[in-house]
C-alpha cells in the first residue's frame, strides 16, 4: 500500500469524524475537516494534495459554518420574541453546556432563554416561546452546519485525486 493512498484513507476517516461533529456539538466538525485537509496537504505530494487556494476555501467555509451556527441560534430567539435578557441566557446556557456534555449542551441554551426571559419580567408562555425558538434555530444551524461541513468534503474530493 503506498503511503499516498495510506494518508488519502485516513483523511477520509477523519473527515467522516468531521461530520459527524457537524452535528454533535461537542466536536468542532468544519474545524476537523479543515484541519484534515491542511495535513493531508502537507504530508503528500503537491501533486496530490489540495491546492492552498482550495484550502484557503475551505477556511473560509468553516468561519461561516461558525457565524451561521451562533446566527441561527440569535434569530431564531429573536423570532419568537426574545428579549436581550433571552439571548443573553441562551448564549450562557450553550456556554456552560459545552462543557457538561452533549444531553445539557441540548437543554441549558433553552432553558437559559426560558430563565432570562423570566428574569426580564414574561410569563412563562412567553418565555417558552423564546425557549422553543432557541431549539429551532439550533436546529437549523446544525443542518446548515451540516450542509457546509458536506460541501467542504466534496469539495476536497473533487479537488484531490483518488491514489487508487
Amino acid at each position: 500500500m503506498s503511503p499516498d493512498l495510506l494518508w488519502w484513507f485516513a483523511a477520509i476517516v477523519v473527515m467522516a469524524i468531521g461530520l459527524i461533529g457537524t452535528v454533535l456539538p461537542v466536536l468542532p466538525g468544519t474545524t476537523i475537516i479543515l484541519a484534515t485537509a491542511v495535513v493531508h496537504r502537507l504530508v503528500v505530494s503537491p501533486e496530490e494534495g489540495m491546492s492552498w487556494w482550495g484550502i484557503a476555501g475551505l477556511a473560509a467555509l468553516t468561519l461561516l459554518s461558525y457565524g451561521l451556527e451562533f446566527a441561527s441560534s440569535y434569530f431564531g430567539a429573536k423570532y419568537f420574541g426574545a428579549t436581550r435578557w433571552g439571548v443573553a441566557g441562551a448564549v450562557i446556557g450553550g456556554v456552560l453546556g459545552i462543557f457538561t456534555g452533549f444531553v445539557t449542551l441540548l437543554v441549558l441554551p433553552i432553558a437559559g432563554a426560558i430563565l432570562g426571559e423570566l428574569i426580564a419580567g414574561k410569563r412563562l408562555i412567553n418565555a417558552g416561546k423564546a425557549g422553543w425558538g432557541t431549539l429551532l434555530g439550533s436546529l437549523a444551524g446544525m443542518i446548515g452546519k451540516l450542509a457546509i461541513g458536506l460541501a467542504m468534503v466534496i469539495w476536497w474530493l473533487m479537488a484531490v485525486p483518488s491514489p487508487m
